[in-house]
């Protein structure tokens, strides 16, 4: 029978199918496996109406023929006639899927995962000439469909079963790309388990296993189902046990640690879903390198779709794990690209949903294993509420907590909120390296004597968190490193400034000495046991001064303010200098020194530092 052509434009667009649609090579298998899953649906489903269609063990069998350069998929599925064979493989997109889930009533439960008709030929990626040898259920008569990509032709041929048999003539190595590897059935045991091993059918090919006899081990080769058929995610969760959960995660991502928690749901809607879902009971140690994979595996009908599919879950909850189930993904031509955005968008929506529902419930019914988790991630959800200009704070903020001066433990804003004080209009915090360093903040004493709760600010984004976040219930942050903190009683008030215009003199001396330091000193009210602090007045705090210059962003600097307590005897001792007319530009560098260095900040000159105190010491000696 002459060749004829393929119905297209032109060869180009099978060249296109091919070689570009597709860009790993590895997927021709799961195409042409799902083909024959989709056979096999229809044939099930024909048979539940028409008596003619005998009943079978539905399967799909691979045979490598290593010699021959030889893969065969077969399958015992509905078959095609000739005039399918023409229809569907003869004309590129044309999809006998797509026809027959057309002609099914809505209440037909079909899930035929071919839609598109191309698939088939990405099985040009791997072979050089594809045969396809196939018969339809209820005749007699069986078609023969040969291509190598210039033309194809159709004839009679024997077969004596129902199904359709693909095989592939598989192509010699080339520099770039070496085929052989085909050839090899682990390759193609480890192929069907990547892709296709939750595919409902039994995939059967022969497999080396070693039998042990007697203290001896020999090689045997055997016929073997290759897949599992059903994943863990499809079953009934009365009928999985928790160590079933554990144990799938720990081997699916190599991790030692069981989960912290296990969310396993079913979404029936427009857009219908399961998903299996993790949160990791330890941080991976390469969670913040670009080595960590993102995202979730994504499934269409128990087929693999796509690995790392960032799409489908926002970046706040970069750390969940798991796999997402679809049966109405809309996929393009590949099924390598997702191809409805807003399709997408619903999926993402109601998966981050779900995962915030189930953080809330935890935070409120599982507090110690919450807290665990937000040890490990709570950083990720702040970056989410900074990230994008806040445009996801109502949804993260009310799963933030802080360690506070109550008792060193976590809380929430609104718990903060709802113990405030009598009175009280601001949320105070204050920022540093670790807890204990901020605990020895000067700043620290009078607040906490007057009975006000302080958070904790020890991650980097916590700062930059506030000016995002700005209020919670109405109430402003106010770091108690800033120079406006307003703790006095009026009395109070008007006692410090009575004493800042007593001692102006002095403050102008000691401002004089340090005005390439600071933008100003004065008086404080907030010191008890401390002789100075700094603090700073506007925007940039001195903790982001410090992040900041980690970031090498070295010319950003705080406006930093000297704070004198007028009650320490080292003030009263520098007001007697003063008086007696002796110069105390030094002891004011000493003063700034001393309070740079209970702030966290560097010294620009320890050396000169540690020359001045030793020459104090000396002093006191003599």
């Amino acid at each position: 029978m002459a060749i004829k052509e393929f119905k297209t434009e032109s060869k180009r667009l099978l060249d296109m199918m091919a070689n570009s649609i597709y860009t790993n090579t590895d997927i021709f298998l799961r195409e042409l496996i799902s083909n024959a899953s989709d056979a096999l649906d229809k044939r099930h489903i024909l048979s539940l109406t028409d008596d003619q269609i005998p009943a079978n063990e539905p399967k799909i069998r691979i045979d490598i023929d290593k010699k021959d350069r030889v893969i065969t998929i077969s399958d015992n599925g509905v078959g095609m006639d000739r005039e399918e064979l023409e229809d569907n493989l003869g004309t590129i997109a044309r999809s006998g899927s797509f026809e027959f889930k057309k002609d099914l009533s809505e209440k037909d439960e079909a899930d035929i995962i071919g839609q598109f008709g191309v698939g088939f030929y990405s099985a040009f990626m791997v072979a050089d000439k594809v045969e396809v040898i196939s018969r339809k259920v209820k005749e007699e008569k069986a078609s023969k469909w040969v291509s190598d990509m210039n033309g194809y032709e159709i004839s009679s041929a024997e077969k004596d079963d129902y199904g359709t048999t693909i095989t592939l003539h598989i192509k010699k190595n080339t520099k770039e790309k070496k085929y052989d590897k085909y050839l090899e059935s682990s390759q193609i045991q480890d192929l069907v388990k990547k892709y296709s091993d939750f595919i409902r059918y039994p995939i059967e090919m022969k497999v080396e296993t070693y039998d042990y006899k007697d203290g001896k081990s020999e090689k045997v080769v055997k016929d073997q189902v290759v897949n599992s058929m059903q994943p863990i995610w499809k079953k009934n969760k009365k009928d999985i046990k928790a160590e079933d959960y554990d144990n799938y995660y720990m081997q699916e991502y190599y991790d030692f640690n069981k989960p912290l928690k296990v969310i396993h749901y079913k979404v029936e809607g427009n857009t219908s879903y399961t998903a299996l879902l993790f949160i990791p009971g330890q941080r991976p140690f390469n969670y913040y390198t670009n080595d960590y994979k993102l995202g979730l595996k994504l499934y269409s009908r128990g087929v693999f779709i796509k690995d790392e599919a960032k799409e489908i879950v926002s970046d706040y909850f970069r750390f969940i794990r798991g796999v997402v189930d679809s049966d109405d993904l809309s996929l393009n031509i590949s099924r390598e690209i997702l191809q409805q955005d807003h399709q997408m968008g619903v999926l993402k929506r109601s998966i981050d949903k779900k995962i915030k529902s189930t953080l809330q419930s935890m935070l409120e019914k599982e507090r110690e294993d919450y807290e665990k988790f937000f040890d490990n991630f709570g950083s990720q959800l702040k970056y989410g509420c900074y990230d994008n200009f806040g445009a996801n704070k109502d949804v993260l903020i009310d799963l933030l907590m802080f360690k506070s001066s109550r008792e060193d433990k976590y809380v929430t804003l609104k718990e903060y909120v709802e113990n405030m004080k009598e009175g009280q209009s601001e949320i105070y915090y204050a920022a540093g390296e670790s807890i204990d360093k901020i605990k020895q903040l000067p700043q620290m004493e009078k607040i906490l004597d007057k009975g006000y709760e302080v958070l904790y600010f020890t991650d980097s984004v916590d700062e930059f968190l506030t000016s995002i976040i700005m209020e919670y219930d109405g109430k402003k942050f106010q770091s108690i490193l800033k120079g406006d903190l307003d703790l006095d009683s009026e009395e109070e008030k008007k006692e410090l400034e009575k004493k800042n215009e007593e001692n102006k003199d002095l403050i102008s001396k000691i401002k004089e000495a340090l005005k390439d330091k600071v933008s100003d000193v004065r008086l404080s009210s907030r010191l008890k046991t401390y002789p100075v602090c700094l603090v700073s007045d506007d925007q940039l705090s001195i903790e982001m001064e410090k992040i900041l210059k980690q970031m090498n962003q070295e010319g950003v600097k705080a406006n930093k303010i000297l704070e004198i307590n007028p009650d320490h005897e080292l003030f009263a001792a520098l007001k007697k200098m003063s008086e007696n007319g002796e110069d105390i530009s030094e002891y004011a560098g000493l003063l700034y020194d001393q309070a740079s260095l209970m702030a966290g900040l560097e010294l620009e000159d320890p050396a000169g530092y540690a020359l001045k105190v030793s020459e104090l010491m000396l002093k006191a000696i003599k």
